[in-house]
């Protein structure tokens, strides 16, 4: 059934297409571009046609074929030693781990669950739904509002953010790449090593995505790029962590590809603070392990782990923070490591002041444009249509997003690529469990607000656009606005987040090239929180990228200080 069904979906499609060539006119494209949408639509049914014939390509359910140790007992993990302690088990923290246990003892810590058996972020119907099913504690999405005012939305599950997002996966640009300073041949190697676990082409667009490409291309959002992973000017098809079959596949599936004898990981625990040791005869201050406890429990009964002490070697492993932009800030903090009046403020002994941690945070401003008249009960529908425009300053998606277990609006959301605005991260208290208080500063410079003027008169030529009336059954769609002021005051009113936020511990200000931090051995950083922009589409494939990257780095200067000491013990 579920062949057919999909065939049928792949035949509206069709119908589509052809209902809309008049449209795709009225925007001047070039027919070899239509052939291109029409090549890609075949293709799309061919795939099924396979899948019905049983070719599809293989898949081993995760968490089935799990080698590697789980478990929610912190006695399990209290008092031992591993090579390297990460974290946060989440977009970046799970590749990191993975790729460090080839050659390395690994805990991976995760504040959350098993994503596992859970259909809110297994299956792609539910696609939404955790961000509108939270609680304080346990819920796998943790909810806060900014001082902006802004609800949003925090992983707190094994596969973090992965495990709860539209699932868009799309690279960076080169120019992002150059600018970090990257390895740009070990990038590629590290994008490809994810692509090739958890990430899946499009079988078949939704008839809604089907729409949303044509309105965006009658918006003048050209060329026309179809499929493609990069970060590239137009509007394309991107990559998903859905595949075919409807079912995610997180950040936590790459644990499969480590080495199950050295990784150990340690779900429902949260850690409260990194442990120090520091050295007077050598001057310096060390990370040797961290205080952690149930995340259900009470704050008095804290758990410590720590990192191997180095045999025959000057070269030892790291506490590596993946805690994400909220998460990883707030733990230095809490650990002594920030802006001084912050750590005074809560009687935290000051550890190393460090002015840049909490700094620099950015959220993507974003408008989203509901284009249905009122709620529907259509099923959910995440993103897989990007259109890139603006010299890349502007990009939109669509989706069916939940308002509740029976009701979706349809939307189209377009963000701000490179806002300039900064915010800052501060301690409410000093329960790492709960939530930082962080302020984006929306639009506070001319320039973003300029920016979202166009936006805004973009996302109103797709929503009035012939294809989107058409799937909705109505001969027009109303404005928006009618005038400039209008229009910023419209921003103003209906800015929103679109989950992209970072910054809060960026390279320069807290950690160097390498996600070391300044000043402190044996302790990195590795998340969106290194990040002063939000790279290419959507951050995730990115995050997936330098958990990788990162570990192959790691795992290499390793090795070299493994030559450089046996040399000297030959000497």
């Amino acid at each position: 059934m579920i062949c057919i069904a999909h065939i049928l979906a792949n035949k509206i499609m069709l119908f589509l297409y052809y209902s809309q060539v008049n449209a795709l006119a009225d925007c001047n494209m070039e027919l070899p571009q239509i052939n291109q949408v029409h090549k890609l639509l075949l293709t799309a049914f061919v795939f099924f046609f396979l899948a019905c014939l049983g070719l599809s390509f293989p898949l081993e359910p995760p968490g089935n074929n799990r080698q590697w140790h789980m478990t929610s007992d912190v006695k399990e993990v209290a008092g031992k030693s591993y090579d390297y302690i990460i974290v946060g088990g989440g977009t970046c923290g799970c590749p990191l781990a993975a790729t460090l246990s080839e050659k390395f003892s690994v805990l991976l810590i995760e504040r959350g669950g098993s994503p596992y058996g859970n259909p809110l972020v297994i299956d792609r119907r539910y696609y939404g739904f955790p961000l509108i099913k939270t609680d304080k504690y346990m819920s796998v999405a943790q909810s806060f509002t900014s001082e902006d005012g802004i609800g949003n939305v925090r992983g707190r599950v094994l596969g973090g953010s992965s495990a709860i997002n539209g699932g868009f996966y799309s690279r960076a640009s080169e120019e992002f790449v150059c600018k970090a300073g990257w390895d740009k041949e070990l990038v590629k190697e590290a994008y490809e090593w994810v692509e090739s676990k958890v990430v899946f082409p499009p079988f078949y667009l939704s008839p809604w995505q089907s729409v949303a490409e044509f309105s965006i291309l009658e918006a003048g959002v050209l060329p026309y790029n179809g499929f493609s992973l990069e970060h590239i000017k137009g509007t394309k098809i991107s990559g998903s962590v859905f595949d075919e079959f409807g079912k995610r596949h997180t950040s936590a599936d790459l644990l499969n590809a480590g080495n199950p004898k050295n990784l150990t990981v340690l779900l429902n625990a949260t850690v409260k603070s990194i442990i120090f040791h520091h050295s007077s005869y050598r001057n310096e201050t060390r990370a040797k392990g961290i205080r952690f406890i149930q995340s259900n429990g009470t704050l008095d009964e804290t758990y410590e782990a720590y990192i191997n002490k180095a045999k025959n070697s000057s070269s030892r492993g790291d506490v590596i923070l993946a805690a994400g932009a909220l998460g990883s800030p707030q733990l230095m903090m809490l650990s002594g490591i920030g802006p001084k009046e912050q750590l005074r403020r809560f009687n935290i002994s000051i550890v190393r002041e460090m002015k840049g941690v909490g700094q620099g945070m950015q959220d993507n401003p974003c408008i989203a444009v509901l284009v249905d008249s009122k709620p529907q009960n259509r099923l959910p529908d995440p993103p897989q249509i990007a259109g890139i425009t603006d010299d890349f300053k502007i990009i939109v998606e669509a989706s069916i997003f939940p308002l509740s277990s029976n009701s979706s609006r349809v939307n189209v959301a377009a963000k701000i690529a490179m806002p300039t605005s900064k915010g800052v991260l501060e301690l409410n208290n000093t329960d790492p469990r709960l939530n930082p208080s962080v302020r984006f500063n929306y639009l506070a410079s001319e320039d973003d607000m300029e920016e979202c003027v166009k936006m805004t008169k973009l996302l109103e030529r797709i929503a009035r656009s012939k294809s989107i009336a058409f799937f909705l059954g109505e001969s027009k769609q109303e404005k928006l606005t009618s005038t400039d002021v209008d229009l910023r005051n419209f921003c103003k009113k209906n800015v929103r987040t679109i989950y992209h936020y970072h910054g809060g511990c960026t390279v320069g200000s807290v950690v160097d090239e390498q996600n070391k931090v300044y000043g402190i051995k044996g302790l990195r950083i590795l998340d969106g929180s290194t990040f002063s922009e939000s790279p290419g589409t959507n951050p995730m494939a990115t995050i997936l990228m330098l958990g990788r990257y990162q570990g192959l780095q790691i795992l290499r200067e390793r090795k070299a200080d493994s030559g450089l000491n046996a040399k000297e013990q030959t000497k």
